[in-house]
């Protein structure tokens, strides 16, 4: 199961974001996550709530993006989304297709962060 390792990475990732927002707390995370990652999304975010336990991430909440595998049919000329990952072929005439253009992402898209209260002392002029 690689998906622990996702996990682990998401939250080292995000903890080093958080510098830049000393005392902040990440309420969510959202991923894209293409339908050729590997990814199973209940592993993950079974994953994710073990790994975040203790973190500023503790109690945050995983938002999977699902993308489709979109390839470019040089026949029709077309970006096309497959209807599976069985058959890399158009959908709109049939032939094969090579030029993914989509499904193979897995990057933190948007974090949603609480700065908390910003007191007079941490105000520097």
């Amino acid at each position: 199961m690689h998906e622990l390792s996702l996990a682990a990475s998401i939250v080292e990732s995000v903890t080093e974001s958080l510098g830049a927002y000393p005392g902040g707390r990440v309420l969510e995370v959202r991923l894209k996550v293409g339908a050729l990652a590997a990814v199973a999304e209940d592993a993950l975010q079974f994953c994710y709530g073990v790994a975040t336990e203790g973190t500023a991430l503790a109690g945050s909440r995983l938002i999977v993006n699902l993308l489709p595998v979109v390839m470019h049919c040089e026949q029709c000329g077309r970006d096309v989304e497959l209807a599976g990952v069985q058959s890399f072929r158009c959908s709109l005439c049939g032939k094969p297709c090579f030029d993914l253009r989509q499904g193979r992402e897995l990057e933190i898209e948007a974090l949603e962060i609480d700065e908390g209260e910003i007191h007079t002392d941490q105000v520097r002029a």
